[in-house]
């Protein structure tokens, strides 16, 4: 693996995708992490620290990707980790909202892979993150069951493109220490989850961690939910 690559954590600026962030800051890694607004990536590197630079572009806006991350040098591990929810229903469609959500999760996430290729070398490897409502859909979930779906082939044909490049998927649980679920009742889903407990933000961490340097980890779509999907 090039002593030089950094890591890349796209969606970096908060919630689990700062936590991955920060993880590999404190490991001593060059880390750059992107989000939607500069000046908040820009702060959220600072306040992560270590050899930290932040980004700005808009996955929604994949044709800007290329020019964002111009800067970036060589690559050791690529972590893809924003995620967005809409409440999206057929009877009530909203095609603008659906259109920005399967750009955002499909598109932009292989335009940026598509865009750092030629800074990845055949130890690299890539984390995207799908989530469980592929596996537990509810009502309003239509395009988020679709793309987190759809992040399960994505890994599968990357794995076999990109080889010897290692791809995998994680699949998160509920977090209640994120943004999406902070303040949110969710005592209905502790009842469900055989481990009698929520997964925790460094839960999740050691799992990307695991899947970025574990060599003989590919084309894997790794669930960490404490079980809860069995029940």
């Amino acid at each position: 693996m090039g002593a030089d690559g950094s890591v890349v954590v796209v969606g970096g600026t908060r919630g689990l995708g700062r936590a991955v962030a920060s993880h590999f800051a404190e490991a001593g890694r060059s880390v750059v992490i992107t989000g939607r607004d500069r000046a908040r990536a820009e702060g959220a590197a600072r306040e992560i620290g270590g050899v930290t630079t932040g980004m700005a572009f808009d996955l929604r806006r994949p044709r800007e990707i290329a020019g964002a991350l111009a800067p970036v040098g060589p690559v050791d591990h690529l972590v893809i980790a924003a995620m967005e929810r809409d409440q999206n229903t057929v009877r009530e469609f909203d095609i603008d909202g659906a259109l920005e959500l399967v750009t955002e999760k499909l598109v932009g996430y292989t335009e940026v892979i598509h865009t750092l290729l030629d800074r990845l070398d055949d130890d690299s490897s890539i984390v995207l993150f799908g989530g469980m409502a592929k596996e537990r859909p509810y009502v309003g979930s239509t395009t988020v069951s679709t793309v987190n779906g759809g992040i399960v082939g994505l890994v599968r044909t990357l794995a076999i493109e990109l080889a010897p490049i290692r791809v995998n998927a994680i699949h998160p649980g509920i977090v209640p220490e994120t943004p999406y679920w902070e303040g949110k009742n969710l005592d209905h889903v502790l009842a469900r989850t055989p481990t009698g407990r929520f997964v925790a933000a460094a839960d999740i961490v050691d799992a990307v961690r695991f899947l970025l340097e574990n060599r003989g980890i590919n084309a894997v779509d790794l669930r960490v939910d404490g079980g809860w999907i069995i029940l």
